[in-house]
């Protein structure tokens, strides 16, 4: 099982690396807009621009000599502007069939999983003393829905397995307060976000379970537009993120953040 903890030790050191790319100084540069979730998810990303996929993009820039411009926005409304070809890409997106409609995945109609951005899980967390339990197959003692956040992938996995399901939250702090007020039996939440609720100050309220709903990678996607019109920047793109992934450089990032490469 993937470690979850995360070394905040560290974030400055991410912040530092991976700060938006200015306008100023990036005349002439080949720019790609792409969008992003207006949440801090640690270790991936910041509202600020800090974090591995942020450091991760950064060692794309300089590799492809382009120039990223980055807006962060609600997730529903970052997925929305790449499906009318507002932005060229948005990230980081886990894969569901349906969001082909959106945007292109690196490999096309066989995902290559090599040139995604980083790998994370979803967690069930329950109220401290609740008996709900998930065995890695199949939900116990459930006693009311499954909260998850507004537009995340885990939602389909959750209705395969034929369980109530509150899609009502955009924040993870706000979905773990509906959990402890009772207003949902148990949340699924993203792993990092799991950890970093499990760290806070709703720690003392809140039980982790140990195992994964789901473990899955998550890809810069680009828009049908940007790749119909640039699709040999979009190739180059998706190919020095897994260059650049694969770099000691980045390596050390993520190890010092204990995540899974």
């Amino acid at each position: 099982m993937r470690k979850h903890g995360i070394h905040r030790s560290c974030a400055g050191a991410l912040l530092a690396l991976s700060l938006l790319s200015p306008a100023a100084g990036a005349a002439g540069k080949e720019t790609v807009v792409l969008c992003f979730e207006q949440q801090d998810v640690l270790p991936w990303r910041t509202k600020q621009g800090g974090g591995l996929n942020f450091a991760l993009l950064k060692m794309v820039e300089q590799q492809l000599d382009i120039r990223f411009d980055y807006q962060a926005v609600p997730w529903k409304r970052c997925l929305a502007e790449l499906k009318s070809n507002a932005v060229d890409g948005a990230f980081a997106v886990s894969y569901k069939p349906d969001r082909r409609e959106l945007g292109e995945y690196p490999g096309g109609q066989q995902i290559d999983a090599s040139k995604r951005m980083h790998i994370d899980s979803y967690m069930v967390v329950r109220r401290k003393g609740s008996k709900v339990e998930w065995d890695g197959k199949s939900f116990h003692n459930l006693d009311g829905a499954i909260g998850f956040q507004l537009g995340y992938s885990v939602g389909d996995v959750l209705r395969a397995q034929n369980v109530e399901v509150d899609e009502g939250s955009q924040r993870a702090d706000e979905l773990a307060r509906k959990l402890i007020a009772g207003r949902v039996a148990a949340a699924a939440i993203g792993g990092s976000d799991a950890n970093g609720l499990m760290h806070g100050p709703l720690a003392p309220q809140l039980e982790e379970l140990p195992i994964p709903i789901i473990e899955k990678p998550y890809f810069l996607i680009l828009s049908h537009g940007m790749v119909a019109a640039r699709p040999q920047l979009a190739e180059r793109i998706w190919r020095a993120i897994e260059e650049a992934r694969n770099s000691v450089a980045y390596r050390k990032l993520e190890a010092a953040e204990g995540v899974r490469h």
